[in-house]
Parts: C-alpha cells; sequence; structure tokens
C-alpha cells in the first residue's frame, strides 16, 4: 500500500505548476503547502489510485488516509477526503474519533476544513444525529478549525432544512468569536440554514446584529431579498 500513497505523490508532482501554485496561494491568508495543480487533476489523481485501494479494508483506508494527511499537502489532503467520503456506507459510530483527530491534528486550511467538513462529517452527523453534540464541543475548542468544523459540518444538512436547533445552538457559542475563519464558517452555515428557514434565519440575525461581527452577518445575509438585507445591515 505504501506504493500507492508513493505512486500518488510522483504524480502530483508530475503534475505541478509554478504559475498553479502562486495562484493558489493568492486563496489563503496564511502560507500554505501545495504542489500547485488544478483541483479536476487531483480529483482524477485520486480516482484513478482509489482503484488500487478500494478493496482494502476501511481501517487500512483510514491509515492511508493519516498518511496523506500527515504530508501537509493541500492536495493529498483532498485525496484523503474524497477516499474517506467513497466509503461513506461504512461509517460506524467510532469513525468519529478519527475524523475528530484528522481535524484537530492536521487541518490548517479552510480549504481542507471545508472539503472534510461539508462532505465527509455532514454525512456521518446525518447518519448518526446522536453525536451532532460533538459539534457542540469542536466551537469551544482552542483550535480554530475545529471551531470552523462544528459550523461547516452543517452545510450539507443545512440545505436540507435539517438541524435548525442546532446549528441555532452552535451560531450562539459561535457569535462572538473574534476569529474570521470562524465567522465566515458560521456565517455560511446560517446562510445554507435560510434557503429553507428564512423567517427564523432572519428573526436570529436581527436579534444579534448588535453584537455579531460584521463578517458573519454579510455572510449569513447573502442570499436574502434585497429588503431584508437592508434591515440586517442598519445601523
Amino acid at each position: 500500500m505504501n506504493n500507492t500513497i508513493d505512486s500518488i505523490r510522483k504524480q502530483l508532482q508530475d503534475n505541478s505548476d509554478a504559475t498553479v501554485k502562486r495562484s493558489t496561494q493568492t486563496f489563503f491568508k496564511d502560507e500554505i503547502l501545495c504542489y500547485g495543480i488544478k483541483s479536476a487533476t487531483v480529483t482524477k489523481i485520486g480516482k484513478e489510485s482509489y482503484k488500487s485501494v478500494k478493496q482494502e479494508t476501511k481501517e487500512a483506508l483510514f491509515s492511508l488516509c493519516t498518511e496523506l494527511w500527515q504530508s501537509g499537502y493541500v492536495e493529498e489532503s483532498f485525496i484523503a477526503c474524497q477516499w474517506t467520503y467513497n466509503v461513506r456506507k461504512e461509517f460506524t459510530p467510532d469513525d468519529l474519533k478519527i475524523f475528530e483527530n484528522w481535524i484537530d491534528t492536521y487541518i490548517t486550511n479552510w480549504a481542507s476544513c471545508d472539503t472534510f467538513c461539508n462532505h465527509t462529517v455532514g454525512t456521518f452527523i446525518e447518519m448518526y444525529p446522536e453525536f451532532i453534540s460533538k459539534l457542540k464541543d469542536w466551537a469551544v475548542s482552542n483550535n480554530r478549525w475545529m471551531r470552523r468544523a462544528a459550523a461547516v459540518s452543517l452545510i450539507v444538512p443545512a440545505k436540507k432544512g435539517l438541524f435548525l436547533k442546532d446549528i441555532f445552538e452552535i451560531a450562539e457559542i459561535l457569535l462572538l468569536d473574534n476569529d474570521d475563519m470562524v465567522q465566515k464558517g458560521y456565517g455560511w452555515m446560517l446562510k445554507v440554514a435560510c434557503n429553507k428557514h428564512e423567517k427564523e434565519i432572519f428573526d436570529y440575525i436581527m436579534d444579534k446584529k448588535a453584537v455579531m461581527p460584521r463578517t458573519a452577518l454579510r455572510y449569513a445575509i447573502e442570499k436574502m431579498p434585497v429588503e431584508l438585507k437592508k434591515q440586517a445591515m442598519a445601523k
């Protein structure tokens, strides 16, 4: 299986492009490790390489994913996310401990956080909603990416109108967070929840707008009708 990781890394190196690398870095405030590869190419490499490991046990696959996470390269993290999501039908409650460790230990940027949490963690929570309380624990973590994960893990469920009560509880915990990555995360969560629950989200924002950071507020109201936006942004 180590040959698979070596092969992936060689393909990533062979496809690296200095111009793409510079362009990718502009999306991040902090410096990231990246090969400089377009996302479609990374997805293709991940898909092709998965053929050589798809017969492995979930535990063996997760071990390989840990190796990919450990590299720190954003493209390798995307492949780890892809592979993990591929076995979503096999998720069991114990897997959340592994997912939590990956977030807390290896995630260092919003792209890896969102790619992993939107799909893998969001799917897990839909499968095992009794674990949604863990997201509220993440929301009080000292790790900014754990706190962002608490919100962005509910993006896909929120699109379906799910977990509104929990969305409000997580927003309340994160409300005064001074980290812009966390503010954008919970603002995004509220924005998506607005698709199915516009009145409830608007009422919440109006109740909190005096203290809600403007970054979170702008994200939360982005898809609202113009008149509601004006009311929310009014001093």
